[in-house]
């Protein structure tokens, strides 16, 4: 039978890429009866389910309706209202005349439809997969499924090893793969980061992230409202607008509002945007804007590594010393550092509670570098529609090989190099990181934003090649000078101190911007891609 479900006028249903669509899908193997519909059904104890990430969150609305949960698009949304608008959503997907398996396109933009969709089906199996339909069509229509039977009373019968939701790589380094995480791979996730963060009913998350990345669906969705803390969404990124929001929060001369954000966390580049925003400000700005950010619980950064010198001017500002720590769809946290004790600089930390990790290296490798390989609770299930490449992707006794290097310190601190595939480049029998390169040029007060490729070159293997973005003041004195922005020789005289002769650059490139995704990611494969051919 060919599964179809007509569009609802609370969902979105758009053509728009991969990385931003979501698709939800249940196979019910029971018929449900009316009384499934009533909330201590819904929300139900089965071991292992997603439903036990929502369950604690739900509950509590039933307890304390009024308790925030979703602040979005001008509203917001309580605890009892998210399980009213749930339990609304969840009898239109289940209703009689749905006999097999159900599918609906749901964009990630619209923040609080988004959580009211995956709360109504949290018993159920979640698929992310591409949009199969036109922003025009009436319907979305699945290949055919074998319908199951329903027979009797019950609920929904949900294993814990079951295919709960299927998130989409970013693709930076080759084609997007979906993800296929199970019920208890989620379930295990969300636990871990809640205890590890002490994520709390007390916090209050800002939350400007895309939901069709672990980033923010995990860390900034998934774990603070199974900790029933309160998320609040901003339609998008904004430098102004998350300053005025923290200033808001905590008022220099007055008490801090009940609203109070408490946590933050982002990616190194809105870190960095963040810095510069700041020193755009008035004297009397900085001082309101830095007391207010001082007093915010937790702030985090990831998805990319965090330059050592945005970290330690985003301290020196702040007073916030950011938590850095290593993720990736396949197993979404895996190692971070403390959020108590020291957290060393250029490091992601160590392994959270219950996940093993360890470094391959090759057979000629002595230098203690390798690939940083994976056992975790929360790691995948598969590939979906992949199984050669899931197959490939572990070793032999059950790790998940991540395609990134790294090695470990003398503390036992993980430090990431940077992907195999992008970030380390072979130049003269040396292998380099180009992650390290580009923390170093960072430093140098002309460069704002940095790129280091290895290009081919025909003596070396590979040409350090770093692509840098100037900082609008340097640029704009070195213009009014009639001098170029920054010449090679000038960034490798002043690196010559910080860099081994082998890693300094050989070539430069001074662009207007360098070329993002929506988690501040370079694609260094594509870009590698294009630049290779503008050389030929």
């Amino acid at each position: 039978m060919t599964a179809t479900l007509k569009r609802f006028n609370y969902l979105s249903f758009i053509n728009s890429p991969l990385h931003n669509s979501t698709v939800l899908s249940c196979r019910r193997r029971r018929r449900l009866p009316p009384r499934f519909f009533q909330s201590n059904h819904l929300f139900s104890s089965q071991s292992g389910s997603l439903m036990e990430v929502f369950k604690a969150a739900f509950s509590e609305g039933s307890r304390a309706s009024d308790r925030i949960a979703i602040k979005a698009d001008g509203k917001s949304y309580s605890y009892g209202q998210l399980t009213s608008s749930a339990l609304t959503i969840s009898k239109l997907f289940h209703n009689d005349d749905t006999k097999n398996d159900i599918s609906v396109l749901l964009s990630t933009e619209d923040h609080s439809e988004t959580m009211k969709t995956i709360a109504a089906k949290s018993d159920a199996r979640f698929h992310l997969i591409p949009p199969v339909v036109n922003s025009a069509s009436e319907t979305v229509t699945r290949n055919q499924f074998q319908d199951d039977s329903f027979e009797g009373d019950g609920e929904l019968l949900v294993c814990a090893d079951d295919p709960a939701l299927i998130v989409y790589t970013s693709g930076t380094t080759g084609k997007p793969k979906g993800v296929v995480h199970t019920h208890k791979s989620i379930n295990s996730q969300v636990r871990m980061l809640t205890e590890a963060w002490e994520y709390t009913s007390a916090d209050h998350f800002l939350h400007c992230l895309p939901l069709h990345h672990v980033h923010g669906l995990f860390n900034a969705l998934f774990a603070p409202l199974y900790a029933r803390s309160s998320v609040e969404f901003l339609p998008k990124f904004s430098v102004s607008g998350i300053w005025r929001r923290w200033r808001e929060s905590y008022p220099l001369n007055d008490e801090k509002t009940d609203d109070a954000i408490t946590v933050f966390t982002g990616v190194p580049t809105m870190y960095s945007r963040l810095i510069q925003g700041y020193e755009t400000m008035d004297q009397e700005t900085k001082e309101s804007s830095a007391f207010a950010v001082q007093k915010l619980r937790l702030m985090m950064s990831g998805s990319s590594a965090l330059p050592r010198p945005v970290m330690n001017q985003w301290e020196s500002i702040t007073g916030h010393r950011l938590l850095e720590r290593y993720g990736m769809t396949e197993f979404v946290m895996a190692i971070s550092n403390p959020l108590r004790g020291a957290r060393k600089a250029g490091t992601v930390g160590k392994p959270l509670p219950g996940v093993e990790a360890k470094i391959e290296q090759d057979e000629n490798d002595t230098d203690g570098v390798g690939e940083i390989c994976i056992k975790s609770p929360s790691l995948f299930k598969e590939y979906w529609n992949l199984p050669q490449v899931t197959k490939e992707s572990f070793t032999e006794d059950g790790y998940f090989k991540t395609g990134d290097a790294g090695r470990v310190d003398e503390d036992g601190h993980y430090v990431i190099l940077g992907r195999t595939s992008a970030d380390i480049m072979k130049v003269g029998g040396y292998k380099l990181s180009a992650l390290e390169i580009e923390s170093t040029l960072l430093e140098h007060p002309t460069v704002a934003e940095c790129c280091v490729l290895g290009l081919p070159d025909k003596d070396y293997g590979e040409a350090v090649t770093a692509i840098i973005v100037a900082e609008c003041g340097a640029k704009r004195k070195r213009e009014e000078e009639s001098k170029p922005v920054l010449t090679l020789e000038e960034l490798c005289g002043w690196a010559k101190d910080k860099l081994a002769p082998y890693k300094l650059p050989t070539r430069l490139l001074i662009w207007e911007s360098l070329p993002r995704n929506a988690m501040g990611k370079v694609n260094k494969k594509e870009l590698k891609k294009s630049l290779d051919h503008h050389q030929e």
